[in-house]
C-alpha cells in the first residue's frame, strides 16, 4: 500500500474526490429522479446510494491500495448473500442494483488517455436507457385477470366493442381486450381473461 495514498498532495486522490462527485451527481439522477418517480420505493433508496458509494471506493482503490480483486469480488458476495437473501426484490429492483453497481464501477476507473466527457456520456446513455424502458413500461403495463361473465347472449352476437364496454362498467377498468376461456352453457356462464392498463 502506497504511504501517500491518503495525502492530499497525491494526485490520485483529488481525481478520485472529483470522479466521486461526478458518481455522486448520477446516482442522483438514476436513483431519486428516475427509479423513485416511477417505483415510488423509497425504503431502497438508502441501499441504492450506500452500494454505489461503497462499489465506487472500493473499485477505485483496487490498483492504489493492495486490495487483490478476488477479495474485492468477495466483499459484494458476501453482502449479496446477507442482505439479499432476507427480502425479495422485483426483477426491476434487481436491475437497478445492478445498474448502480455498474454506474460506480465505471466512473471509478482511472483510464488513462480517455477522457472524461467520455464516461459522462456513458453515464447518460445509461440513464437515458432507464428513463426509455419505464416510459415503455408504463404506457404498456396491463394486468390480467379471469372473471366469470353471465351474459352469454352479447358473447354470441360477437360485437366487440359492445364487450368491451360492458366488461368495463362491469369491473370499473378499462379493458383494453378480453379473451374467451371457455363457455359453460349449462351454466349460463364463460369464463373470460380480461387485460387493462394500470
Amino acid at each position: 500500500m502506497p504511504d501517500n495514498f491518503f495525502n492530499l498532495n497525491n494526485p490520485d486522490f483529488y481525481g478520485i474526490l472529483i470522479r466521486f462527485i461526478i458518481n455522486t451527481v448520477f446516482l442522483i439522477i438514476l436513483i431519486r429522479f428516475v427509479y423513485f418517480r416511477y417505483s415510488k420505493k423509497e425504503k431502497f433508496l438508502f441501499t441504492f446510494f450506500m452500494m454505489g458509494i461503497t462499489v465506487f471506493f472500493i473499485t477505485s482503490m483496487l490498483k492504489s491500495v493492495f486490495i487483490e480483486f478476488g477479495m474485492a469480488v468477495g466483499l459484494f458476495a458476501i453482502f449479496a448473500i446477507l442482505r439479499f437473501r432476507t427480502r425479495n426484490f422485483s426483477l426491476k429492483d434487481m436491475s437497478y442494483i445492478f445498474t448502480t453497481i455498474g454506474i460506480s464501477v465505471i466512473n471509478s476507473l482511472k483510464l488513462v488517455g480517455f477522457p472524461v466527457l467520455g464516461v459522462i456520456i456513458f453515464n447518460i446513455i445509461i440513464i437515458l436507457a432507464a428513463v426509455v424502458l419505464e416510459e415503455f413500461t408504463a404506457r404498456n403495463n396491463t394486468t390480467n385477470l379471469t372473471i366469470i361473465y353471465n351474459d352469454l347472449d352479447l358473447l354470441k352476437n360477437g360485437k366487440k366493442q359492445k364487450i368491451l364496454k360492458e366488461l368495463s362498467d362491469l369491473t370499473g377498468r378499462e379493458i383494453s381486450r378480453f379473451r374467451i376461456r371457455e363457455i359453460d352453457y349449462r351454466k349460463n356462464e364463460a369464463t373470460i381473461d380480461i387485460s387493462f392498463r394500470d
